[in-house]
């Protein structure tokens, strides 16, 4: 089957929260409105296996309503799930092999024994500007895998939320040096941007107030890279925190996405009231 034939499942994954949007393809290429399942995941488990759950259920439904054999999966996986590392620029590595070595290394450093378990990719292949490392869980992995297996599908990508969002939105970000921000229900997570090369990165769970701990989490990051402009550059996704009420004055001047140009993808999660009613379990 050719790829340009092949119908395209997007998928939004979270703790709580699964999204689901299926593009059909054809002469006439359309996209399905959004399904998308809220729920409550307990802590004392994996915080996957729910969500797992619910995208098969979800499938499976999909799948009996018009078969899904052969289409390409896309998952776009939230920060929850996402252990980083940035991998400053490397003069002495000549090729991708070396780079991704380099980069399990990276991850070795930071978070020790733990990444035999780990699934490990990085962002590009460019020694020389630096790059960003990622990594997920053996098992979800595999789950993911015999998930498009049972339904005869192709798993396409498996995709950071904080990369997905900042492909979608970079080409409008004009600024030699910015901060990047995705904000989600108890997590947040920002980068570093500066010169053309990824300079820092902070994935952590938010427990209080998210503007007071953003603002700290802001204020900390700009003192480990050793450099504070006096106004600082945020751009800031959070569709889940619609009422988020963050100040101008203290250094810091915040963008908010998504832009009227670019608009949010229809798989990614957003708040409103249909969002809570629908499908809510």
């Amino acid at each position: 089957m050719s790829l340009l034939w092949r119908d395209r499942i997007q998928v939004f994954f979270a703790p709580g929260r699964v999204d689901m949007v299926r593009t059909f393809r054809g002469t006439k290429s359309r996209q399905s409105p959004r399904i998308s399942q809220v729920h409550g995941y307990p802590q004392d488990t994996a915080m996957w296996k729910r969500s797992l759950q619910q995208l098969e259920q979800m499938i499976e439904k999909e799948n009996t309503a018009s078969s899904l054999k052969g289409a390409e999966l896309i998952i776009t996986l939230s920060n929850h799930f996402i252990r980083y590392v940035v991998v400053s620029p490397q003069q002495e590595i000549t090729g991708p092999a070396e780079l991704f070595a380099y980069a399990n290394f990276r991850m070795r450093e930071v978070y020790g024994e733990r990444v035999e378990d780990w699934v490990v990719s990085i962002s590009d292949e460019h020694p020389y500007q630096g790059t960003l490392c990622a990594a997920i869980t053996r098992d979800l992995y595999s789950e993911f895998e015999a998930l498009v297996s049972r339904h005869r599908m192709k798993l396409r990508r498996i995709e950071p939320y904080l990369t997905a969002a900042f492909d979608q939105w970079c080409k409008s970000f004009n600024d030699k040096r910015f901060w990047f921000v995705v904000i989600e229900p108890e997590r947040l997570c920002m980068i570093l941007f500066s010169n053309s090369e990824w300079k820092g990165i902070r994935n952590q769970r938010v427990v209080h107030s998210i503007e007071t701990e953003l603002l700290a989490a802001l204020e900390q990051e700009a003192i480990n890279s050793g450099y504070r402009e006096p106004i600082e550059q945020v751009y800031l996704l959070a569709p889940e925190n619609p009422d988020l009420n963050l100040p101008s004055d203290k250094g810091w001047q915040f963008a908010y996405l998504p832009t009227e140009k670019i608009p949010v993808p229809l798989h990614f999660p957003s708040f409103s009231v249909a969002d809570s009613e629908a499908g809510h379990a």
